[in-house]
């Protein structure tokens, strides 16, 4: 994502805290939004593998991608994490906009 989607993001955000061992995002849920990371480290485990996620990284919006997509993924904090959560409504105007 460039800058100034990023930007947008945080503008249309809201600022979160999640403990380490919560889990974000599930397998099989609607894709409902978006975090990105502004603090801390997820484990993402898809059927691409496991990966590790920090600062910077958005997790969520494969399933934005689709208007009835679900989540493909398990995103669970690994550390105490601090996220913007911008939701499907949030992210399609700062697409358009």
């Amino acid at each position: 994502m460039d800058e100034s989607f990023v930007a947008k993001l945080l503008d249309v955000g809201t600022e979160c805290e999640f403990g380490a061992g919560h889990v974000l995002i599930e397998p099989g849920q609607p894709g409902s939004g978006l975090y990105l990371i502004r603090h801390g480290t997820v484990i993402v485990e898809s059927h691409e593998g496991t990966h590790e996620l920090g600062a910077g990284n958005v997790v969520g919006e494969k399933a934005l991608e689709d208007p009835h997509g679900t989540r493909t993924a398990r995103v669970t904090a690994k550390t105490d994490v601090r996220v913007v959560a911008v939701d499907r409504a949030a992210y399609e105007a700062a697409l358009s906009g």
